[in-house]
């Protein structure tokens, strides 16, 4: 009888043909921070790679994974759309590479949005089944941490909640991986992770592991 091979088995099999680069949207936002945190997490998985900026359509070449940041949402919508990055995120995520999106990021991803989407005419990537509040927890003073339990990563995860959206719905393909009370802060769809939290300012690779992983 055969044994079920573990995931990460099968990154360590194929860490030595693999070379993995990250792209980090590069407009807005603690975008050094991926870098790092994304960095370590190859690292940590025996994984050869890089995590590079990306501010132009150019600096897409060779990237097979993306993470877009937090930051102000309607802003980072328009310089993408501004940059050329905007219909070229979308074709890509569509065709099947791995895009977090964290905060900021997490609204942009989502297909629905808000009353204050909606009022400042901010054009949002569409990519899944989910509806956001972008400013649920209030303001930059309001800022807070709190333990997650997120599921297939970690019992008590730091999560990092500054101006955070809430994920208010989620359908289709899209499922809850973390909740903070009644209120969704982490959803994946297929090869698509949205986070209400920046897990860049927790101090563990555990969430940006698990991108790499997708």
């Amino acid at each position: 009888m055969k044994r079920a091979i573990s995931v990460d088995k099968v990154i360590k099999g194929l860490a030595c043909r693999l070379h993995v680069k990250v792209g980090v949207i590069a407009v807005q936002g603690d975008v050094s921070e991926h870098v790092t945190a994304s960095e370590r997490a190859m690292a940590e998985l025996g994984l050869k790679g890089s995590a590079v900026y990306v501010r132009t359509p150019e600096d897409m070449n060779g990237v097979d994974r993306l993470i877009i940041p937090g930051g102000e949402s309607t802003t980072i919508s328009k310089l993408l759309l501004k940059s050329g990055l905007f219909e070229l995120i979308r074709r890509r995520a569509e065709e099947g590479m791995p895009v977090m999106g964290t905060c900021a990021g997490c609204i942009l991803m989502a297909k629905k949005g808000d009353d204050q989407v909606e009022k400042t005419h901010t054009r949002l990537l569409g990519l899944m089944n989910m509806k956001v509040d972008r400013n649920f927890y209030g303001r930059q003073r309001e800022s807070f941490e709190a333990k997650l339990k997120i599921d297939g990563v970690s019992e008590s995860f730091r999560g990092v909640f500054i101006r955070a959206p809430a994920i208010l719905e989620v359908w289709g393909r899209c499922v809850p991986l973390s909740r903070l009370g009644n209120e969704i802060v982490m959803a994946r769809e297929d090869n698509l992770l949205g986070l209400a939290f920046h897990p860049e300012l927790s101090g563990s690779t555990e969430v940006h592991s698990l991108f790499l992983r997708i």
